[in-house]
């Protein structure tokens, strides 16, 4: 009886290599996140107590917006980090 033929079998490639995961954040990002945070709560204490004259003179209630635009950039902040 004759002998099949053996198969000649592909070189092995090794499969890509998958990243490590995310990539930690900068030392910089937790301090300026939270900077950003406590920056707009004061300066919201800061409008309320001085009857919105300060911290900016003259923009009257836009302070508040000012204040909670931190505050939200702070928070957008949160959701990036890791």
């Amino acid at each position: 009886m004759p002998e099949s033929r053996s198969r000649k079998k592909a070189a092995y490639i090794p499969p890509p290599e998958k990243s490590a995961g995310p990539k930690p954040n900068p030392p910089w990002f937790v301090p300026v996140m939270l900077g950003l945070m406590l920056v707009g709560l004061v300066w919201i204490v800061v409008t309320y107590l001085t009857g919105s004259d300060y911290p900016i003179p003259g923009i009257g209630q836009w302070n508040l917006a000012v204040g909670f635009t931190l505050i939200i950039a702070g928070f957008g902040m949160t959701t990036r980090w890791r």
